[in-house]
Formats: C-alpha cells, structure tokens, sequence
C-alpha cells in the first residue's frame, strides 16, 4: 500500500474495508442480498442491490467496529428508503451489542447530499431515526465520522454529523446544511454564488471547519493517515459533545447577531396559522412567555390535567437575522429550542411525571444564507434535535403538531424527534424535504415532472395525506377554523395532544 494512496478516490465499499483490520471485514446486507429501492424504477431510475448504503463489520485495532459508508457515486449518496433502514438497522446493532457490555465502534464514512429527493419524505423519517439512535450510542462509546470529499455531507445529514463525538475532514471535505445550488435558488445569486467554489471552500470546507472548532481533524486525502485519525479518535474517548454545549453557542449567535444592522422585515403573512393556534392553544391559564427570542414562543399550559411545555417557531419581522423573518429555523431557532428543552429536563429531573413538550410546527425551511452556513446553522439544528430526543429518552412525552409547512431540515430540528404525531387534514399542511423550485433544480426535473412522479410515490408528494400513507402520522384532525382555530376546536386539538401523551407514555 502507498502511503498517500487516496482514500478519496476509493469507491464506498473500499473505503469500508480499509478502516478495517484486514482479517475478518465482511460485509452485511451487500448486493447479494438485492435490497434495492422500489421507489426509484417508477421515476426511471436505475436502482442498486445495495441501495449505496455499505454496512461492514469487523474490527479496528482488534476492537469490534461497525463501518457505515455512503456511495456518492449513487444518487449523490442520498437517503432513501433501504438505505436509511439500513443505516439504521447497523445502528441498532451497534446500540444493542453496547448494551450487552460488548464495546462497539461505530464509524461513519459520509458521502452524502442528504435526503434522497425522489424518495424525500422516507428520508426525513429515516435520518430522524438514525440521529436518536447515535444519541444513545454516545452514552457507551464515540461516534466517529469522516468526510474525505467528493460529495461531502450536508442536508439532514450535516445535522446528523453535528451529533457525532468526533469529525475527520479533509480539505476537500464540505460539512453544511444547504448546499450552494440550494441557496442560490432560494435567497438568490447575491446570497452566494454557487460558481464560485473557492468561496464556497472557503466557507464550508475542511480547513474552515476544522479551525472553527466545528470539525475535530483536519487531514491529508490519504487512506494511511485518516485510518491513523480514526484511531486516534478512538482512543480519545467520549467528549462532552458539540450539540450539548448549548450556552457556548448561543452565546457566540447573539454576539454576532450584535453585529448586524437590520431593519424590520416584511414577513408577508408567513407563520400566521402556526401563531394563531400557539395563541389557540395557550388562551386559558398558560403561563408566561419563556422564549428569549421572538420567534421562538414557548409556555406551559394545562392540557386536561396535565401541565405541558409548548414550543413553536414563527415568523418574527425584526430578527437580526433577515433569513428567519417568516419562520425559518436559523442559528438562533435552533439553540433556543434546545435551551428550553434542556432547562424543562433540568427542571423535571426528579419529578415523578415528567412535562410533555408539544411542538407546534408551522415551519417553511431552515435559513438559507451565508451567515447561517458560515456560522455552522447544521450544529444549531442538531442541537435542537438532540435536545428533543434527550427529552424522551428522559421520559417526557414530545408531541408533534403539524399545523402548516412541516419542511426540510426545519422539521428535522423541530417536530421530528416526536413520539406520537398530531397533523390537521388539509391542503395547506405540508411536509417535504425541499422547496419544489429547488427539488426541480437538484434533481434536474421540471416541477409538473415532479407532480407526475408525487402520483406514484407518496414520500415525494407534499400533501399531508400523502405523507400519512407512509405511517408517520398518528392523528389527523379535521376541524371548524384551521387558520383561526376557536375554542372549542382548541379543545378538540388538546383532547387529541391528551391522547398522544397517554399514548407516549404507556409506549416508552
């Protein structure tokens, strides 16, 4: 072997294989085992048996480990379906053999743009799955991530990495949550060039992350020395993880958030219904307002007998950051999220019977602008996210209440991570992984193409009855005003939320 032999240049599976001892790798669910996706044929695509998701299993320095790897070279290394049941299901393993008192180490090679958008709802609920399942691994060893090139990781799974103990990158490495052709279609070319790639090196690759404190190492594009770093990591042992540091970076976001001159923005009616129904919801006996910014509400509120937290994003003309005016999840959405989330846990550490948190979603996207990359807008997300799934696994029950746009990484920070979902059946609830503009862009489809394709596959679609086929869903409600809810069909909604508790907790 040479020594600076490329790890980048190395499809997937050989990538898995050399992180590995050589003497006892093997693969699981390969090709062999034709685990292929029955989505992508209906929309005249070529699947793979392996779904470009690598599993192997095997050992690094003699310790058991568990190598996940994502073939770019397969739909951009996207999330779908099999591949996400997959990722998942080697997870599982992992977490279980742990738990056994069998040290395993799980080490995940990204190459992945995300969600796979012609299987986009599948990945959502895939990626809200594989990140509760890292969390819990963290309890019993590090998660070690490598991003070496090519691809790079951003979308849903940018805010999977931001859960992992340890990041290796190289410079050719990118870690972000919207990719430059996203935020060129959504805020515009002024926002950022996407021609411009030493700009977008500059910003989101693996010596400006590394040197933020955002990534941990920074190596060379060579198969000796990113084997060397993940060892080294291994030895290193459990951190107090990025995405639980939540007062460090609030603080740096408000410190920047300092800097910006900004005028109030026109918010064009955006999040209206999803702050009528917060007002709904807490007319009668809530307490005050606890958000520190304002577009993150949050009080505790009586439902039936029982005191609740609720938390919703929406829209706030006068944020510092001009990319969250209609109710973007942003830089700090996400932080704040998690602060409130962490301070109920605090406070309930030793009750009896822990608040249920109700997250109320009314959420267009996360921010797309430079200064939320920049800033590292996918740990912001993670954080909210790995605040929620802390939550249940703490014992409070976390009810999602879908109330309008339900979409992107917004969704993945907020409402994902619930244990029993509430939507209202109407055609102005929406979940989806992506603006159809910048789908269409990505996947280089016209939108009535798209449209075309939503016929066949449900996890493509954007109707909320199309993504209850999927099984996600536990209620959907159909009531007198969804957009000016009155009081009885606030109460009708708290009887569904009271049910979803009861629910949760008698399910775990």
């Amino acid at each position: 072997m040479k020594i600076d032999e490329s790890f980048t240049e190395l499809s997937a599976r050989e990538r898995a294989y050399a992180i590995l001892d050589d003497t006892d790798a093997r693969e699981l669910l390969g090709p062999f085992s034709h685990l292929k996706s029955p989505h992508l044929l209906k929309q005249g695509i070529v699947p793979e048996n392996d779904d470009g998701m690598i599993i192997m299993k095997g050992s690094i320095s003699h310790k058991p480990a568990v190598v996940i790897a994502m073939e770019g070279k397969f739909q951009g290394g996207g999330i779908g379906e099999i591949s996400g049941a997959k990722f998942a299901a080697a997870l599982e393993q992992v977490l279980r053999e742990n738990q056994r008192g069998i040290e395993t180490w799980p080490v995940i090679l990204l190459d992945t743009g995300g969600v796979r958008l012609q299987e986009a709802n599948y990945g959502l609920l895939a990626i809200a799955e594989i990140q509760d399942l890292l969390i819990s691994i963290r309890r019993y060893v590090p998660v070690i991530g490598v991003i070496p090139g090519k691809v790079g990781c951003f979308g849903g799974m940018s805010m999977t990495c931001s859960l992992f103990s340890y990041i290796i990158m190289t410079r050719e490495g990118r870690l972000t949550l919207n990719g430059p052709e996203v935020i060129e279609q959504e805020a515009g070319v002024g926002e950022w060039n996407a021609s411009d790639k030493k700009f977008t090196y500059q910003t989101i690759g693996g010596s400006h992350r590394v040197e933020q404190g955002l990534a941990d190492l920074l190596v060379k594009d060579s198969r000796m020395e990113i084997c060397q770093a993940v060892k080294r990591c291994m030895e290193m042992g459990i951190p107090v993880h990025r995405s639980t540091q939540v007062e460090r970076y609030r603080k740096q976001v408000d410190q920047l958030a300092d800097t910006i001159s900004h005028s109030p923005a026109d918010c064009g009616g955006a999040g209206a219904r999803g702050r009528s129904w917060f007002e709904a919801l807490t007319k009668d006996g809530s307490s005050r307002e606890l958000g520190q910014i304002g577009s993150v509400l949050c009080r505790d509120i009586l439902v039936g007998d029982r005191l609740c937290r609720i938390l919703a994003v929406t829209a706030d003309p006068r944020t510092a950051f001009p990319r969250t005016s209609k109710g973007e999840v942003g830089l700090q959405q996400g932080w704040e999220l998690a602060r409130l989330i962490r301070q109920t846990i605090e406070e309930d550490r030793d009750a009896a019977k822990k608040r249920p948190l109700i997250a109320l979603v009314d959420v267009p996207s996360q921010a797309y602008g430079y200064l939320e990359e920049r800033e590292g807008i996918f740990l912001s997300c993670g954080a909210a996210v790995n605040a929620y799934a802390d939550a249940r696994q703490a014992g409070h029950a976390v009810i999602t209440v879908i109330v309008g746009n339900a979409i992107s990484g917004a969704f993945l920070a907020h409402g994902l991570q619930g244990s029993y979902m509430i939507a209202l059946d109407d055609e102005k609830v929406t979940v989806h992984a992506m603006s159809k503009q910048s789908a269409a862009r990505i996947t280089k489809r016209s939108i009535s193409d798209m449209d075309q394709a939503a016929g066949n596959v449900a996890a493509i679609a954007y109707d909320i009855r199309s993504f209850n086929c999927l099984g996600a869903v536990c209620r959907l409600l159909k009531l007198g005003n969804h957009d000016a809810p009155s009081k009885e069909d606030a109460e009708a909604m708290k009887a569904a939320i009271l049910e979803g508790i009861g629910y949760s907790e008698e399910n775990g």
